[in-house]
């Protein structure tokens, strides 16, 4: 029996993907759980359609996504914090503290995992830190840490 799976069935295949499996298999294991429908000429069509609008969906988060890295693409943000000893930082700034400087700047479209940072910032200086806003597109951005 052909038929089409619901959702993602580990081994078997990915959603939205056409397998054979025994009619047994089928009755008592995959169509219970829902993880797969009849192979029919209507089902067939669903997941055709529904495939078109998932790609369609993730073309547009793409886009609105490279529109953001052109927006943030060399934005320097600047972050004032308590020094000692010339150049070093009481404390540290972090992912969080970058995401409310740009929170102020006006980009509050951003997870809390967007920001990519090697280490933490310790000292005044510039730095050049990358803001991933999709799998596929990331953008950076220019911070200046300097004295309070």
């Amino acid at each position: 029996m052909k038929v089409i799976l619901v959702q993602d069935a580990g081994k078997f295949g990915k959603s939205g993907s056409v397998i054979k499996v025994k009619d047994g298999f089928a009755r008592n294991f995959l169509f219970p759980r829902n993880l797969a429908v009849p192979a029919t000429p209507g089902n067939l069509k669903k997941v055709e359609q529904e495939r078109k609008r998932i790609e369609s969906m993730r073309q547009q988060e793409k886009e609105l996504a490279e529109n953001l890295a052109k927006r943030l693409s060399g934005m320097p943000i600047t972050i004032a914090a308590e020094i000692h000893n010339e150049d070093q930082l009481y404390g540290s700034i972090g992912p969080s503290e970058l995401l409310s400087a740009l929170k102020e700047e006006g980009i509050t479209e951003l997870a809390g995992d967007a920001v990519i940072l090697e280490e933490p910032i310790k000292a005044t200086g510039v730095y050049e830190v990358k803001i991933k806003l999709h799998p596929e597109v990331t953008a950076k951005i220019k911070v200046w840490v300097v004295k309070k």
